[in-house]
């Protein structure tokens, strides 16, 4: 007879891979990946370092699992904002204002998906999101060109800069080194401002 999970193991075994992304997530936003070593995750999600091993067979794999849904709810919200019924302009500004003032209220998480050194696997799962994100503005552009809000131009490579843009300026903000910005919304509205110039808006 073939062996079945019980509903029950079931529920037990994905319970314990949710609090070991949701202990792995803390310790980043603490103190950044290198915050989140595996004992430390263990001892936050109330499992053994060997359990962590049996759902994440190393701790790149654990990080780009977090790193993966982190960015799943930034775009959702992009999203949300790129659907609304408003001009190109408005909404392209509100969806950089928006990322870059969660990046401030949350900066050891931010730094940590945007530009803390990283293993090589998790690096290429950031490179792969900012794509994503590209393709969330890229969107926006498109209209915006249609509804002649923004002068044609090369859509990918325009989607591609303002990410750029916006995570760059944003390393010194929220890196180790940085030093506590006074007006965020000042900041906020320089970063979406200059975004909406480098398109023609």
């Amino acid at each position: 007879m073939a062996y079945r999970r019980t509903r029950l193991m079931q529920e037990r075994l994905a319970s314990n891979r949710e609090k070991i992304l949701l202990a792995t997530r803390k310790q980043i936003a603490e103190g950044g990946f290198r915050n989140a070593q595996i004992a430390a995750v263990a001892a936050e999600a109330g499992v053994s370092t060997g359990m962590i091993y049996r759902y994440f067979p190393s701790k790149a794999e654990l990080f780009v699992e977090v790193l993966t849904a982190a960015v799943d709810y930034e775009i959702a919200i992009l999203k949300r904002i790129a659907a609304e019924p408003r001009d190109a302009r408005s909404r392209l500004h509100d969806q950089v204002a928006s990322f870059v003032r969660r990046a401030l209220t949350g900066p050891n998480l931010a730094y940590a998906f945007i530009a803390e050194p990283v293993d090589p696997e998790v690096d290429a799962e950031r490179i792969r999101c900012r794509k994503r994100f590209g393709a969330v503005f890229k969107a926006v552009l498109k209209q915006g060109v249609a509804a002649r809000e923004f002068p044609a131009q090369n859509l990918d490579a325009a989607a591609a800069c303002i990410v750029g843009a916006f995570t760059e300026a944003l390393v010194g903000p929220i890196g180790p080194s940085r030093k506590s910005v006074r007006d965020k919304e000042r900041l906020v509205d320089a970063i979406s401002a200059f975004c909406l110039r480098a398109v023609g808006a």
